[in-house]
């Protein structure tokens, strides 16, 4: 019997546990279902109602140190900053978790416990007397801000989960700091730091982080600046709060409570404005944009640049624009768009840094880099600066004066205009061009087709930022646009302090900054350049008036240098950083004075000259040559009438002289400014053999060209030439009709008539030149 009921119990035991196993593995089962129904519906939620976390902030321009220089108001017109996580320091982040979620990190973005006692207080009490809302539902209703409903409620919560799932903490946190309320359009932590307190929020005291944890509960009624006191009530409440919870230190707390409150509503950051406004248009939507400024160096040339500004006043020049630039890093460390962006009647809020204008002469440097990269020339190559006509350009001198044969060190030196046209000429405008746009000339993209020899003399348009830095290439060794050897020729050129446009009333030469610089003033006077460099620096300076208007007092020497050397003084002198040192493959040779060509056998005082190895061409001078003359030097002889002395003793006897070998332009200068010069006599009139070489060259009018005249009182049209050294004398030719002779220099008038004309010219050689033109009636 016993063992009976001992076998019907095991069997009623393993019939229970069957079943229990059963239902245990059924409600598994349905519970498994049941979260698998559940992520189910919540991810087909999440993907057809996404949360949206895009916020427009305000956008924040900083300095290379992370300094705010500029702040601009958000799209919505809220101050609402970013704060980026480095700048929520633990001491904020342990405050603003015990006041407003102690569990946040513990819970999936809501806190179940809060929400059953929240609704016990809601039922007990017949009101809501506490929401339970963590940091990430009050991030929700921030975000997307709803009336406070039950409905609502149950979408914060969904929020909350999409939220918990899609960013980190760190992440939820920071955006729940970036957008709580202070009151007004104040929005976000570091918004209420910096416009209230003055400082980032990881500068922030105890006290000043415990009165901005406060502050977002009650924005109306703690408003900053209006109840500082009432502020002050609350604030040290919370602090006895964090004592009593060991959440700081009791010195710290102590300090703290004692603290005062001058929180007041300051002015936004607005420094480097030209720069601020170019960057955040240059990066919509971006929260925090990071410039490479120096502050110290920004403020410094900001104010160098308004005191200098408003010395110039009296001549009626308003503005100026300066960038620096880190030759090292090629980084803009200070920018100066006007001499003061608040005036608005001197369009103190144009860019000059980024306006267009002409740059004078300030691109000849780089004319001359190219030029003995070609192998064109070498510092000492004699180069002509004489009156000089190029198809219908006749440029002129700044000081409208001429030096003949000058070298190419001379010319760049003290900005000849003639030589610099000649080089372009000769090098190509679509050498220059292209040059230009390898150093990122983008305003040339539109000018290119129609540029010419006029660019050079400033002939185009330009920025200051590019000027700059092509200088700030030319200063690290030429980079993309020159060769290291050509670079520092440039630089050792423009380095001279004899020249003409050192400034006329600037202190004493021991103020000169060591710099290599070069200045330039466009036409009519209405921009004046200077831009220099030395091994730490390149600075480009600007000074004229936004509105375009001339002033005869402006110039790159006396207007703008002053302002480049006042620059380098105050944060560069005396660089301790050296100077440029040549390179290797830049050799010296010894070379003619005369032409800066390699001496030759009627060369007897060479001269040293630097020399690009493989590059400089190799030319043997020959700036005096070989004739034939009689005894007396009152004729000369060619190789076809010279007496041969072997026909008898009768015969007149010669002499082998040597002559100046110049070019028919310089020549023609040198008589037409009386200056004397040996020239080869006259040839022999026995001669009857006509010379196969080049007639004279017509420069007063050009091949192919229309003329309009008034043919009731038409003007006079000048007949000019330039001919060899032998030539005694020229003979004009209306079509083909001798018209008169006369001197190779002298200017010779006509009264032309409407319809086809030929003008030719023959000298006493027998050579001659021809062109054509066309006269019209106006």
């Amino acid at each position: 019997m016993h063992k009976e009921t001992q076998r019907f119990t095991e069997l009623v035991k393993s019939t229970v546990e069957n079943w229990g196993r059963q239902m245990r593995w059924l409600w598994r089962k349905k519970l498994t279902k049941a979260v698998l129904a559940i992520v189910s519906l919540f991810l087909l939620l999440d993907l057809a109602f996404p949360l949206k976390t895009n916020v427009p902030y305000s956008t924040l321009v900083t300095a290379y140190d992370g300094q705010i220089l500029s702040a601009f108001l958000s799209r919505d017109d809220k101050w609402r900053m970013y704060a980026e996580l480095p700048e929520i320091t633990p001491a904020l982040r342990e405050a603003i978790l015990f006041k407003e979620d102690k569990y946040f990190y513990y819970h999936p973005g809501f806190n179940p416990v809060a929400m059953l006692r929240a609704l016990g207080r809601n039922v007990l009490t017949g009101r809501r007397t506490s929401g339970a809302s963590t940091i990430t539902m009050q991030t929700v209703r921030l975000l997307h801000p709803r009336e406070r409903t039950y409905l609502s409620k149950l979408i914060e919560l969904f929020r909350a989960v999409q939220l918990e799932v899609h960013l980190s903490k760190a992440e939820i946190l920071q955006l729940y700091l970036n957008l709580i309320p202070y009151g007004g359009n104040i929005e976000g932590l570091k918004s209420a730091s910096l416009l209230y307190f003055g400082k980032p929020p990881q500068l922030l005291s105890l006290a000043e982080l415990t009165t901005l944890t406060i502050i977002p509960n009650r924005p109306s009624s703690l408003r900053l600046g209006l109840h500082n006191a009432r502020i002050v009530t609350e604030r040290n409440r919370w602090l006895a709060r964090f004592r009593t919870a060991h959440l700081y230190r009791d010195d710290v707390i102590t300090d703290a409570i004692s603290e005062p409150l001058t929180a007041y509503r300051r002015e936004a950051p607005q420094q480097a404005p030209h720069l601020s406004r170019r960057l955040r248009a240059e990066n919509p939507g971006v929260p925090i944009v990071r410039s490479s400024l120096r502050p110290t160096v920004q403020i410094t040339a900001e104010r160098l640049v308004q005191n200098y500004a408003n010395r110039l006043r009296a001549f009626n020049i308003h503005n100026a624009a300066v960038l620096i630039l880190d030759n090292e890093t090629r980084e803009t460390v200070a920018y100066v768009g006007s001499a003061d962006f608040g005036n608005t009647f001197d369009g103190g809020q144009v860019d000059g840094v980024w306006a267009v204008r002409s740059p004078g002469s300030a691109l000849k440097p780089l004319l001359y880099g190219l030029a003995f990269d070609a192998g064109l020339i070498t510092p000492k190559t004699k180069l002509a600066d004489v009156p000089t006509n190029f198809g219908g350009y006749a440029p002129d001198n700044y000081d409208r004066q001429f030096n003949g044969a000058v070298t190419a060190e001379f010319a760049l030196a003290n900005s000849l205009n003639i030589p610099a046209v000649s080089l372009l000429n000769d090098l190509g405008t679509g050498v220059m061009v292209q040059a230009m746009q390898r150093a990122g000339f983008s305003t040339l993209k539109k000018q290119a087709n129609h540029l010419g020899l006029s660019l050079i003399l400033g002939g185009c348009g330009v920025t200051l930022e590019e000027m700059t830095r092509l200088y700030a290439d030319m200063a690290n060794g030429g980079e993309k646009v020159l060769s290291p050897e050509a670079a520092y020729l440039v630089t050792n050129i423009l380095a001279q302090i004899t020249r003409p446009d050192l400034p006329n009333n600037f202190d004493n030469s021991y103020h000169l900054p060591r710099i290599a610089w070069k200045t330039g003033t466009s036409y009519g006077r209405r921009d004046a350049w200077s831009i220099g460099y030395n091994k730490r620096y390149t600075i480009g300076v600007w000074v004229g008036n936004f509105s375009g208007v001339g002033v005869a007092e402006l110039s790159g020497a006396n207007t703008a240098t002053p302002l480049l050397f006042q620059l380098f003084n105050a944060l560069d002198y005396n660089s301790a950083r050296g100077w440029f040192r040549p390179p290797a493959s830049l050799t010296s040779r010894l070379v003619c004075p005369e032409t800066g060509d390699v001496p030759g056998d009627s060369c007897l005082n060479p001269i040293t000259d630097y020399t690009i190895e493989g590059v400089s061409r190799v030319r043997v001078c020959q700036h005096r040559k070989a004739v034939w003359t009689n005894q007396a030097g009152t004729l000369s002889y060619c190789a076809h009438c010279r007496p041969d002395h072997s026909d008898g003793p009768s015969v007149t006897p010669v002499v082998r002289r040597m002559y100046p070998n110049l070019a028919p332009n310089v020549l023609a200068f040198y008589k037409s400014q009386r200056i004397p010069i040996e020239t080869v006599p006259p040839h022999n009139p026995a001669c009857e053999r006509v010379s196969g070489l080049a007639g004279p060259l017509i420069t007063s009018l050009n091949e192919g060209s229309e003329y309009f005249i008034n043919p009731t009182r038409p003007a006079e049209l000048e007949l000019g030439c330039q001919a060899a050294n032998d030539v005694q004398a020229v003979f004009w030719y209306l079509n083909d009709k001798l018209y008169r002779r006369a001197s190779p220099t002298e200017a010779v008038f006509f009264r032309p008539r409407p319809g086809p004309l030929k003008i030719s010219c023959a000298d006493d050689r027998g050579r001659h030149s021809d062109l054509r033109v066309l006269v019209k009636a106006e």
